[in-house]
This record gives structure tokens, sequence and C-alpha cells, in this order.
């Protein structure tokens, strides 16, 4: 008896030593998700603005400057991140649908980790929720995915009578709005995300982990404390120009996700301050992503983790007079994507490579090594992350559907290719990326260009072959 229960002890002791041994073999997530996020950040070329945190996670891991949303609408692109499937493919192509409804059997990123023996949890948004509406609720969540989940609410659901509203036609999630909030950050919905996800990192630092963070700002009405405001100067804020007569050189669908065009009948000033708002709601949330990013070191866990930080598809501020997202414009379509940790090589002047969001899930499944499911329809970026130069002849296409007309397009190094309608019959639109990044001039029209309208029509009729 005496040698059976030695023998139980030491095996006890055993797997007590060896179990932190195998832990620290695998590779936790930190999942960082801010919604509505472009690229107007520091490490992007926006040297004006004050986004240190996010520069600084850049510059210790690798930046995809050029990586593209499937569609530029939160729930729809968020499930393609998740999902690792096209929108055509699920199905979910607008924020009222529920993926688990039109996919019950897919099995998501954070599930995949959950599966493998990981505590997986969220706090704030990861899958959709409308905000401001869903603040401190669950949204449409994924409840298969996680073990916990936190839905922080701040004050600035309370203050939200104190906005100026420049757009009052339109509802509060769309409007043009804003308000320097009073109090600490901590007081605001995301300074609690930021809260929140801390302690969760704090009480599962010896286990394995899927912990995701997602902040809600700078999604409108944008909402900060007053002091991220004093950070610009209004007089510095501008609007983007748009040439005379710009309205009648695209399809009128390519416009349509501002219908009230321009700038949904702001003057220059009121569009000018809310650019300016937008702004300060960006260098609030990099403030919270670097205290995330203090724990993780604070907590030893730097070495065993990768830290993933994405926005959910761009976002216009006046560029072809839209506003918000839901165009096929560069500045909806691409988004920012960061990726530092285990087998990354620290990169200051990241990757021009296109790659695409549907490439995220295979990418951290690979990293983590884990077997994603066979049906992902993105590639893994590892080879990118260890050689951001490496050549990747890869293109990116992203859906649209707002109002009645959908638009699909392709990215490519040199070219953006817009069909609007069913076959184009809406319109199409052409841009020559390396003259015009700006995508200001059409050459649709271009005899000079036909054979290249002709390989980018190929693409998309490839990637969307059952499209009506």
């Amino acid at each position: 008896m005496r040698v059976v229960c030695f023998r139980y002890l030491w095996t006890l002791v055993m797997a007590c030593l060896i179990a932190p041994l195998v832990r620290s073999e695998q590779t936790n997530v930190l999942f960082i998700a801010i919604d509505d996020l472009n690229t107007r950040l520091g490490c992007y070329g926006y040297t004006h603005i004050i986004s240190p945190h996010i520069d600084k996670l850049a510059a210790e891991g690798v930046r995809f400057d050029r990586a593209y949303c499937q569609y530029p609408s939160c729930g729809p692109s968020r499930t393609s991140v998740l999902t690792g499937l096209r929108p055509q493919t699920t199905g979910m192509i607008n924020n009222r649908m529920s993926f688990r409804q039109l996919a019950p059997d897919v099995v998501t990123l954070p599930q995949l980790f959950k599966q493998q023996g990981y505590f997986t949890a969220r706090v704030g948004k990861i899958f959709h929720q409308r905000v401001p509406m869903d603040i401190g609720m669950s949204g449409a969540d994924d409840p298969w995915s996680w073990h916990t989940v936190v839905n922080p609410r701040g004050r600035d659901r309370d203050d939200e009578d104190q906005l100026t509203d420049y757009t009052p036609q339109l509802g509060l999630p769309d409007s043009m709005s804003y308000l320097k909030a009073e109090g600490e950050d901590a007081e605001q919905t995301d300074g609690k995300v930021a809260d929140e996800a801390i302690r969760l990192l704090k009480e599962n630092k010896d286990r394995s982990f899927f912990i995701a963070a997602g902040f809600y700002r700078p999604h409108l009405p944008y909402i900060a404390p007053k002091s991220y405001f004093d950070l610009y100067d209004f007089e510095d804020t501008e609007l983007p120009a748009l040439p005379a007569n710009y309205r009648d050189s695209v399809p009128a669908a390519a416009l349509s996700s501002t219908p009230d065009w321009p700038n949904f009948y702001t003057t220059e000033e009121q569009a000018r301050e809310c650019i300016l708002a937008y702004d300060a709601c960006v260098s609030f949330v990099d403030e919270q992503v670097g205290r995330l990013l203090a724990a993780l070191d604070d907590l030893g866990l730097r070495e065993n983790t990768l830290v993933v930080l994405w926005g959910d598809h761009g976002y216009h501020l006046g560029e072809h007079g839209l506003w918000r997202k839901n165009s096929l414009y560069e500045e909806s379509a691409r988004a920012p994507l960061i990726m530092r940790g285990p087998s990354i090589s620290a990169s200051t002047s990241g990757t021009e490579a296109i790659v695409e969001f549907v490439d995220i899930y295979p990418t951290i499944a690979d990293l983590a090594r884990l077997d994603p499911p066979n049906e992902l329809e993105g590639v893994s970026l590892r080879p990118l992350l260890e050689n951001p130069d490496l050549e990747w002849e890869r293109p990116a296409f992203t859906q649209t559907l707002f109002v009645d007309v959908p638009g699909y397009s392709v990215r490519t190094k040199q070219w953006r290719f817009v069909e609007w309608g069913i076959k184009g019959e809406a319109g199409i639109e052409l841009y020559d990326q390396q003259l015009d990044p700006r995508e200001m001039h059409n050459l649709a029209a271009s005899e000079e260009h036909a054979a290249v309208i002709v390989s980018l029509k190929e693409m998309i009729n490839r990637n969307w072959p059952n499209r009506l």
C-alpha cells in the first residue's frame, strides 16, 4: 500500500512539475479587434496621429500594409475573420444576419482553441454587436466559442444625450456626432474592456489561453475623454478635396454608402470637427492597447503570446465625399493588421504583400500549431511573417451590398477593379494603384486598358462564380 501511495504521490508531483513546462511550449493568443479602425495610424504613415503603442507593436512584429477585409461592414467582416470563410460561402452579407443560422456547423477560430484545451474568453466586441446599442450586452455573439464573456458598459452610454450631432436625420450608430467626455479613461467602456482583459490575463497566466479584447471606438458616436481631443489642432485637420464634377466620373453605386452626398451634407467645418474626433478616439484606444501590452510584459507572457491586432474594415473620413464604410474604395476595404509573437521576425518596414482577412484564421492556427478545419478559404501568412519581403502573388477580393446594388472588387498590386450589379451593368471602375493610389481617376472607359479589364473580370468571375 505504501508503495502504491508513494507512486501515486510521485506521479502527482511530476505532473505538477511538468504541466507548466508543457503549457509554456504552447502559444497563447491575445486577439485585439478595434471597431471601425482604418489605417490612420502613425505606423501606417499618418505621422500626425498619436498612436505610440500600436506603432511600437508594429515595429516589434509585422505590419501588413495591404490587408483587405472581405466585406466592409462589421458583421460580415468579423464573421469572415472568425470562420475563415468568405461571405459568399457563409451567406453572411449584412449585420442583421446570424452566421450560426447560416452555417451552424462551422468551427470558429476561438472555438478551435477551446476544443484544443485552451481557455477562451471574450471582452467587448468580437462577433458583431450593434454600437452603441449593444454595449453592455452580448449582441450577436457565439456562445460556443467562449468559456467566459464580459460585456463592459461605461459612462459613454449614459452621456449620449450630451453629443454634438450634425446629422440628426441619421440613427445614432451612423450619426456624425462626438463628445469630449468628462472623467477618466477607466469610466469609458473601452477603459473597462482593457481592465477586464488585463484581469483575465492575470487570472489565466499559468494556462494556455485565447483572450479576445474588442474595443468599441472609434465607431460612431465618437466619444473619448477631453484630453485626447486636446492632442489635435483643428486648424491642422483637413477634409479631403474633391475635383470638380467628380460624381459624374464614377458609377452611382460607388457613392451609395453615403446617400446624402457628400459627407451627409455637413459643412466643411463640421466634417473637420468629426475627423478630429475620430483621431481623438484612435489615440484613446491606442492608450488602452498599450495597457494590454504592458500587462503581457508585467506577467512574463510576451515570449509565448501571439498578439494579433486588426480593425474590422476600413473607414472613410471624407475621401470621395464618403463617410464610414460599405464602399469598395481603398479607404473602406483596407484595414490595419499587425502580428507579433513567436516565430515572427520584427520588421519596421512591414510587408506590402496583398493579403486578406480570411487569411487570419489559418495563420493563427498555423502559428499555434493547431490543425484548422479543411474548408478554410484563406492561407497561412507564416511565410510573410518569417520573411516580410517575400514575393507574394495573391489578389484580394471584397464585396458589398448597400441599398440594392451588389459590388465586387479585386485588388492586385497594380490594380483595383470593381463591378457594380450582376455583371457590371450598374457600372465598372478601374484604378491604377501605382499612379493613382487615391483612386480618383476611373480608367474603366479607356481602350488602352481593355485587356487589363478582361483579365480582372476573369478573376472576379472565378471568385464569385455563382453570383446572379
